[in-house]
């Protein structure tokens, strides 16, 4: 999967997300760089990783988050079978919310 999106203009976005330095940088970033409906997609796709990871079942997600059934399976085969990114960003803030 890494190698399909590998290119410079990906790399430039990661770039830029690196260089965010708050939470406030990364509502005007974001805010400015997706509408509405894609930040939406991307932060429903995070908690629906939070609560997979979490061992909740669907019925839950998709009465919390509003997800598809469609949607959770395709987190869920991300979580088993991607490239591990959930489950070192849930590490990271778990780390920071114990300080």
């Amino acid at each position: 999967m890494i190698e399909k999106i590998k290119d410079s203009n990906t790399d430039f976005l990661f770039k830029a997300v690196l260089n965010l330095r708050s939470m406030e940088e990364c509502y005007d970033f974001f805010g400015d760089l997706c509408t509405v409906t894609e930040l939406k997609a991307l932060s429903q796709r995070l908690v629906v990783a939070k609560m997979l990871r979490d061992n909740k079942v669907y019925n839950d997600i998709v009465e919390k988050t509003g997800a598809s059934t469609a949607t959770i399976s395709r987190v869920n085969r991300s979580l088993r079978y991607g490239n591990d990114g959930y489950d070192e960003i849930f590490k990271r803030i778990e780390e920071d919310e114990k300080k």
